[in-house]
């Protein structure tokens, strides 16, 4: 068991080793970009990497207040399965209605890499590239489509 200081090292050690692997890597337009906080241009849709004690994840999360709205976006997506399933050459778990960490109902499409952890920095290599593959092919999805999305700008 780790201190809360050690937790916290953890955290800032990876998510710093992980920004400057991926900060030499150009978006899919060739542009500079910071991966590790995605800019999609629409207001609470993101694009999330998370790595606890447990698993790694990758996630597009659709979290609107307005359920209407939430659920407008997540149907667009549907819309782009094809596309987003052949860019990402792999299957990604869909769900609509997802109650998250802070009891949120959110829109979720997500991918996890289990049997990592942070705290064990051999798994990291495994991670960083589970990662690195997929937020760039969700980048080259992104830039596709995005125009898609348009009307869900505020």
């Amino acid at each position: 068991m780790y201190s809360k200081e050690e937790n916290f090292q953890f955290k800032k050690d990876f998510w710093t080793a992980l920004g400057q692997y991926l900060k030499p890597i150009p978006n899919s337009e060739g542009e500079e970009i910071n991966w590790i906080n995605y800019k999609t241009g629409i207001r609470q849709l993101n694009f999330r990497m998370d790595l606890d004690r447990k698993n790694a994840q990758i996630a597009i999360e659709i979290t609107r207040n307005d359920n209407s709205e939430r659920l407008a976006i997540y149907e667009k997506f549907e819309s782009l399965k094809t596309i987003f399933n052949e860019t990402m050459q792999e299957d990604w778990i869909w769900q609509e209605s997802f109650s998250n960490e802070h009891k949120k109902i959110i829109s979720i499409i997500y991918k996890k890499l289990p049997d990592v952890s942070i705290n064990v920095k051999e798994n990291w290599p495994t991670v960083i590239t589970f990662f690195k593959e997929r937020i760039i092919k969700l980048d080259e999805f992104w830039n596709d489509t995005k125009v898609a999305f348009d009307q869900f700008k505020l």
